[in-house]
């Protein structure tokens, strides 16, 4: 599928899928004429990597994490090294804490709410 296609399937817009290839992210096939060609299993792969990016892991470390998560296969776990392994994990850990906030604040807004309806605001 075309560059307008394949943003409307991935909900991510074409310069976003350009940058994706450019960092080596995603590689489009190509039409006679030049014209980048995505296919179903790339649509998916940029799937993948929007949900990363909003996660807030940065493109350097996709890059490496993204083949092991999308080939489903354990290729490069075994040869990972350790301070890459820290550095995910420090990122998950950065991660958990805020969704721990978030889900805090969640609920004190939640027992706001509660109160003002009892109030009858």
């Amino acid at each position: 599928m075309k560059i307008s296609d394949a943003s409307r399937a991935s909900g991510v817009s074409a310069r976003s899928l350009r940058y994706y290839e450019d960092e080596g992210l995603i590689v489009p096939g190509r039409f006679g004429n030049g014209f980048r060609d995505y296919c179903q299993s790339t649509i998916d792969r940029v799937l993948v990597i929007r949900s990363l990016l909003e996660s807030g892991l940065p493109v350097r470390l996709i890059r490496e994490v993204l083949p092991g998560l999308t080939d489903g296969s354990d290729a490069g776990t075994d040869v990972v090294c350790a301070e890459f392994l820290h550095e995910v994990q420090g990122h998950r850990d950065r991660l958990a804490a805020r969704i721990a906030v978030l889900s805090d604040q969640r609920a004190a807004l939640d027992a706001y709410l509660r109160e003002a309806r009892r109030a009858g605001i």
